[in-house]
C-alpha cells in the first residue's frame, strides 16, 4: 500500500521513459536533493565533513567513471589511481599557472585533460581484451605514478616532491585551502557530484550507451549491426576518465590539500574503486553510489564501535575491515553479480506487489 503505480498514468513516451516512472521515487529523488542542498550544509561539521561525506561525494564520482568503463562497456580497468592522479596534476598545474581562473574550470579542464589520457590508454582497448586489457591498465597505472614522481615539472620544482593546494574561491568563498569551511566544501564536491550522475544517467540511457552495452555483451555481434568499436570504447574511456579526472582533482584540491602522488594514488586506490562498483553492482549508477557509501561508512563503523567502544586495536579493525571487505566481493560475485543495486530492485519490485507473496 506504501509503494504503487496504480492511478500513476503516462501520457506520453517521454514520461513512460523517464528516470523514475514512479510518483513516489520522484518525491524521494527531489527530497534527497533537498536535504543535501538545503539542510546538510546548517549542521555538517568538520568531522563529518571529512570522515563521511566529502570521501563519499568524491569517490562517488570516480565510482561513476569506473562503472561505465567496466559496468556499462565491459573494458576492464585497474588504472583508476592513475587517472585520478593525472586530474590531481592537471588541476594543480592550472591553479599555479593561471591564479585568476575559477577553480570550477580548473576542474572542468582537468577532467577534459583525464579524458585525452584515457583515451591515449584506451586505444590497447582495440585489439585486446578480458585480463590482457587489465594487465595493459595496470601498467598504465603504475607508469603515471612513476611519471608524476620523475618529472619535477608535475611538482613545480619542489623539494619535498609534494603538491599543495593553494586557496581558491567562488562567489568569494573559499573552497580549497586551510581556511576552507566544511559547508562550502562539501556544496563545491556536490554540484559535481550531481551534474556527473544527471550526465552518466543520460549517456547510458541514450544512443551512446546502447552502443556501450552492445560492445560489453558481444562486440562482435555489435560491429555486425553497425556499431563502430572504436568509437563506441574509446568513447567510453573519454567519458570514464573524464569523470575520474573530476574525482581526483576534488581529492587533491578539496579534500586532502596536499599529496604526494604514490600514497595518495597508489594501485590500492584503483583496486577501492573497483570493489565499490564490484559491491554496489556493475552497470548502474545507483550501484555507484551504493558501493561508495557502503565502503565510506564501514571504516568509519568499525572505528567508532571495535575501537571507539570495545577498546580494539586500530591495527586489528583495519585488518578485519579487509576480510570484510573482500569476504562480501566473494558473496556478491557468487551470489548477487549485480550487487547492492540488484537487491534494491527487488526490494522495491516486492514492495509494489505487497501484500501479495511475490
Amino acid at each position: 500500500m506504501i509503494y504503487r503505480e496504480a492511478g500513476d498514468f503516462k501520457t506520453s513516451y517521454a514520461a513512460d521513459s523517464q528516470t523514475f516512472p514512479i510518483r513516489l521515487d520522484r518525491l524521494g529523488y527531489y527530497v534527497i536533493l533537498l536535504v543535501a542542498f538545503l539542510v546538510v550544509p546548517f549542521v555538517v561539521n568538520d568531522y563529518w565533513a571529512n570522515s563521511v561525506l566529502l570521501p563519499f561525494l568524491i569517490y562517488s564520482i570516480a565510482a561513476i567513471g569506473l562503472n561505465i568503463l567496466v559496468g556499462y562497456c565491459g573494458q576492464v580497468s585497474l588504472g583508476t589511481g592513475g587517472f585520478m592522479a593525472v586530474g590531481a596534476y592537471a588541476v594543480y598545474k592550472l591553479m599555479t599557472a593561471f591564479p585568476d581562473v575559477s577553480i570550477f574550470f580548473h576542474v572542468i579542464i582537468a577532467g577534459g585533460i583525464t579524458a585525452c589520457v584515457g583515451v591515449l590508454f584506451g586505444l590497447p582497448s582495440l585489439r585486446i581484451k578480458g585480463f590482457y586489457l587489465a594487465v595493459a591498465t595496470l601498467a598504465a597505472q603504475f607508469f603515471l605514478v612513476w611519471l608524476f614522481n620523475r618529472v619535477p615539472w608535475f611538482y613545480n620544482y619542489s623539494a619535498s616532491g609534494q603538491i599543495t593546494a593553494h586557496e581558491r574561491t567562488v562567489f568569494g568563498i573559499p573552497v580549497t585551502g586551510p581556511e576552507t569551511s566544511a559547508w562550502a566544501a562539501y556544496l563545491f564536491c556536490l554540484v559535481f557530484l550531481v551534474a556527473s550522475a544527471i550526465i552518466a544517467r543520460n549517456l547510458t540511457r541514450g544512443m551512446v550507451g546502447r552502443k556501450w552495452m552492445a560492445i560489453r555483451d558481444m562486440d562482435i555481434a555489435a560491429e555486425i549491426i553497425g556499431v563502430d568499436p572504436l568509437r563506441a570504447k574509446l568513447s567510453a574511456f573519454a567519458v570514464s576518465s573524464f569523470f575520474i579526472g573530476i574525482s581526483g582533482a576534488l581529492f587533491f584540491a578539496v579534500y586532502l590539500g596536499a599529496v604526494e602522488v604514490g600514497e595518495a594514488f597508489g594501485i590500492n586506490k584503483s583496486f577501492l574503486v573497483l570493489f565499490m562498483i564490484i559491491i554496489g553492482g556493475l552497470g548502474s549508477i545507483f550501484g555507484s553510489f551504493a558501493g561508495a557509501a557502503f565502503l565510506v561508512l564501514l571504516p568509519v563503523f568499525l572505528k567508532n564501535v571495535l575501537v571507539g567502544t570495545l577498546g580494539w586495536p586500530t591495527d586489528t579493525a583495519a585488518h578485519l575491515e579487509l576480510v570484510i571487505v573482500g569476504g562480501l566481493i566473494i558473496i556478491f560475485l557468487i551470489a548477487e553479480p549485480h550487487g547492492l543495486a540488484q537487491l534494491w530492485r527487488l526490494a522495491k519490485e516486492k514492495l509494489r506487489l505487497w501484500p501479495f507473496p511475490y
